[in-house]
Formats: C-alpha cells, sequence, structure tokens
C-alpha cells in the first residue's frame, strides 16, 4: 500500500467515507503509477528490458517476410519438415523420409544456374501440427509436411500445386482384427490418430451423423506426442490399437514393411485433396518457384527401395498384452513394482524394457553373456554390488540400480521432461550414456534440440550409427504406452501393492 493512502482519507464523523472522494484516490494511484512508468522509461535499456513480461511473441515484432530474393541473399532456405520418419528421416547418408528426395532435388532445382548465389536447405523438423504456426511466425520459409495437413485458422499461409494430388484418407485395421462394410459401423468404436491428423475434422463430422441418429460416437485416441504416424500403423499391426485413419498413399507405403496391415480402400473420411507444401503469402516469387519445379518433378522409380531395405525387418512390435504377456507380466509384476518404487521409476518402464529384452521370460540367455528378465550382463550386476543374477529379484534389482544411475549421472537435468528422461536412460542402457552424450552434443551443434530424444536426437542417431538404438527406444517406449493404456487393470487386485 503507498505511504499515507489510510491517514490522508477524509471521512464523516460517523465512520463512512465521504462519497465524492471515493473515486479519487483510483485516480491518484493511476497518477502514481504513470509516473512511475514515466520514470522507468528514463533508465538504461538493460533496466526497462527486464520489464517485459509474457511470451516473446507478445511483444517482439513479426520477423521481416521473406521472399526468394532474400533467402537468395542468405544462401539459405529454412524449410520446415514433419518430425515424422516417415517424411524426414535419413539413415546413414540414406533418405528413408518420402519428402528428403524431392527436397534435394528442389535445391539442385534452385541451384541450376551457376551464376547465381547458390542456396543450401536447413531443415527443422517439428511436430506436424505446429508447422503452419511455425511458418506464420516466420521461423521457416517453406512447409514440407508429406501428409494432408488441416489448414483452419492459417490465413497467412498458401498452398504450393500438388505434391500428390486427390489423396483420400483411409480406414486402416490389421489382418484378422475387425472389418466394416461401412463408415457407420465404427460406432462406439476407436480409432488411434497422431497429433495434427488430417483425417480428425472428417471424424467429427461422422460422429454428428451418428449423434443425430443417437448411435455412439467414434473415440478418438490421441495418442502420446512421441509416436508419430508410422508408430501408431505399427501399433496397429501389432494389436495394441485397433484401427487409425491416414493419408492412402501413407498406408500404401508402410504395408509393404508391415504385412499384417489391412487397408480398407473402399472407407474413406471426406473427400480426397492435395498433398502441398505451404510458404507464406508474402513470398510469392518463392511460391512461384515451388510450383514451376513441382510440375516438373518426377520422382525416381526405385524411391522406396531404401526405405524398404532398412525397415523390412525392424517393425517387429507386437502386442505385450495378449494371453501370454498377461500370465508373465502377473509373475513378475510384485518384482518390478518394489524395484521400480525403490528407484523412483514408473514400474510400467520396467516391465516395457523387459519385455523388449526377453518378452518377460526370466530364463533367458543373450548375446555377450547377458542373463534373464532384464538381459543384465554379470559384469554389470558385479559393478552394482549384485550377484546370482540368474535369480528374478537380483536381475530386476541389478536393472533398477542400473538405470538409475544412468539417469542420474547423466540425464538428471530439469530441462529434461520425464518421457525425454526416460528415453535418453533407455538409449545408454542401451548403447552405452558417453556416446549418447556425444549425439547430444551434435545435435546441439546443428540446431536440434539437444534435451528430446524423439525426433531430435534420434535423427543424430539414425544419420550417423543407423536404426538399432533408435529401434531400441522406439520399440521399449511403445510397450510402454500399451501397458500405460491399461494401467488401472494392470494395477488392481491384491499383486499391486507399489507402483
Amino acid at each position: 500500500m503507498p505511504v499515507g493512502c489510510e491517514t490522508l482519507r477524509p471521512s464523516r464523523d460517523d465512520g463512512r467515507t465521504v462519497p465524492w472522494l471515493t473515486a479519487i484516490e483510483p485516480m491518484m494511484r493511476m497518477r502514481a503509477l504513470l509516473l512511475l512508468f514515466a520514470l522507468l522509461a528514463l533508465l538504461p535499456g538493460t533496466a526497462a528490458a527486464r520489464l517485459v513480461v509474457g511470451p516473446p511473441e507478445a511483444w517482439q515484432s513479426k520477423p521481416a517476410d521473406r521472399d526468394l530474393a532474400d533467402i537468395r541473399r542468405s544462401g539459405v532456405l529454412r524449410v520446415l519438415v514433419n518430425q515424422s520418419r516417415n517424411s524426414s528421416g535419413e539413415v546413414k547418408g540414406e533418405a528413408i523420409g518420402v519428402e528428403y528426395g524431392r527436397l534435394r532435388a528442389f535445391e539442385h532445382y534452385l541451384n541450376r544456374d551457376p551464376n547465381l548465389k547458390a542456396i543450401t536447405l536447413k531443415l527443422i523438423p517439428m511436430a506436424k501440427d505446429q508447422l503452419l504456426g511455425a511458418l506464420q511466425r516466420g521461423e521457416g520459409d517453406l512447409v514440407a509436411p508429406g501428409e494432408r495437413l488441416v489448414t483452419t485458422g492459417a490465413r497467412e499461409v498458401t498452398r504450393s500445386r500438388a505434391v500428390v494430388a486427390d489423396v483420400p484418407l483411409v480406414l486402416v485395421g490389421r489382418q484378422g482384427g475387425p472389418t466394416y462394410k461401412n463408415l457407420e459401423q465404427l460406432s462406439g468404436r476407436s480409432l488411434a490418430l497422431s497429433a495434427g491428423s488430417a483425417a480428425a475434422p472428417h471424424v467429427n463430422r461422422l460422429n454428428r451423423q451418428l449423434m443425430a441418429q443417437n448411435r455412439s460416437p467414434v473415440a478418438i485416441e490421441w495418442v502420446d506426442p512421441t509416436l508419430a504416424v508410422e508408430d501408431v500403423l505399427e501399433m496397429v499391426q501389432a494389436g495394441i490399437y485397433v484401427a487409425t485413419v491416414v493419408e492412402q498413399p501413407i498406408a500404401e507405403r508402410w504395408s509393404r514393411v508391415m504385412p499384417k496391415l489391412r487397408i480398407e480402400r473402399r472407407l474413406t473420411l471426406g473427400e480426397p485433396a492435395d498433398m502441398s507444401w505451404f510458404v507464406q503469402r508474402q513470398a510469392p516469387m518463392l511460391r512461384a518457384s515451388v510450383d514451376r519445379f513441382l510440375s516438373e518433378y518426377r520422382p525416381p522409380e526405385n524411391q522406396d527401395a531404401v526405405f524398404e531395405r532398412v525397415y523390412r525387418r525392424l517393425y517387429k512390435v507386437q502386442s505385450p498384452l495378449d494371453r501370454i504377456g498377461r500370465q508373465r507380466l502377473d509373475k513378475v509384476k510384485e518384482t518390478l513394482q518394489r524395484h521400480a518404487e525403490a528407484q523412483a521409476f514408473d514400474w510400467l518402464n520396467l516391465a516395457a524394457l523387459a519385455f523388449k529384452e526377453s518378452t518377460l521370460n526370466p530364463a533367458a540367455r543373450g548375446a555377450g553373456g547377458a542373463v534373464g528378465l532384464m538381459q543384465v550382463t554379470p559384469a554389470t550386476a558385479r559393478s552394482l554390488g549384485v550377484d546370482n543374477i540368474a535369480a528374478l529379484d537380483n536381475n530386476v534389482r541389478a536393472s533398477a540400480q542400473y538405470l538409475a544411475l544412468i539417469r542420474r549421472k547423466f540425464f538428471s537435468s530439469p530441462r529434461l521432461n520425464e518421457r525425454e528422461r526416460m528415453a535418453f536412460t533407455l538409449a545408454a542402457y542401451n548403447m552405452g550414456p558417453q556416446r549418447v552424450q556425444s549425439l547430444r552434443a551434435e545435435a546441439r551443434r546443428r540446431g536440434l534440440n539437444p534435451d528430446q530424444w524423439f525426433f531430435q536426437v534420434e535423427r543424430v542417431a539414425m544419420e550417423t550409427m543407423g536404426m538399432g538404438v533408435v529401434s531400441y527406444v522406439s520399440s521399449v517406449n511403445k510397450y510402454y504406452q500399451a501397458y500405460a493404456r491399461e494401467r488401472f487393470s494392470l494395477e488392481s487386485g491384491p499383486r499391486s501393492a507399489a507402483r
């Protein structure tokens, strides 16, 4: 309260405030505030800067618009790409993302005149549902999503001519799973969709029709943000999710390496629409150049040869909650819960790791002398003071202690959220913490987020080391997601004394 505020307030003899003075006090406070701001304006710039409140976009000016001439002068075209491996993955220098080859061809097209300054493409991966917002904020010059985008509210962007024309959204299930003759039969069932899915508005429209008929709507299960479209398809193949809806070219592509997928080509949602690139409205020359390039570009006939070779043997995730999986989990659940609680882990993380390592088989024997449920080596166990790792309790204790040691020594920074912290810990469990730290350093050098494993640091791992550790962490994460969906049933009953 300002000094003198109470002592200078006049009042009547009966103790009530003088009515006409009630309006003066706010005016005095307003004048005092105006005087304070005037004085602050005279302070040095650094002091004034400390007064800024809120996110940068609330007060900073929008970055200058960049058209092709500005891009040419800078020598860099910033391309915002969908972080999905389907769209922008690269393994040991070989492109597997559908947009990689096309973007490299566009780079060559821009540099076809040797008399002009060369342009280099800088690829900036981010979540699909954030791409158009980032373009509008000037964080990139071009969006190449590799999927259909929902453009509602994106007023400052314009789409290119079609990259792929008239793309339908198709229902994708699993061989041997439920079959449907029409979309109305989805009533009361669930569809797994990733963030930014172009199917969402069409499912919402279908739901309005179903509810008008007094029928149950379709339940949209928005998957964890660590899962891209190809991850959702793999989990459909495994029977973890019942079905999803994706662009038909994406479904066709992944069905070549996931043979248990069933594409319901007759069941499409909404009208077919184009897959396009996007630029800012204030960049007509860039838009014209993109359109000319796309009108001439023809993808190579063997563009998916590397994709099929890399992925054919990788996508082997299975449901950890089939009949045998549930029986095995029941037998080891108490042990997993006890040691997870001792090391402050979610026990489902240990369960997912155990399923990846041994399919929950305590008698498993692996390469390099790895033993038991968690596939611990004798040397690792001895370093932690644990003997007889053939015994289930010792095996899980050694694994949990080793994971906790890695987490504490290398990934305890508050900058990491818990899902990313676990991902880095798993990567280090698989390949060693020092190698993971070197990948983070390289990610930082490239302008990627060193505190995000999924779609950021894992890109460096893919490009430099191949798919081994990426597939390992991704598989454990999918098993965790499968368990987490059923947490209530898994933790109910007398066997679940701890979490």
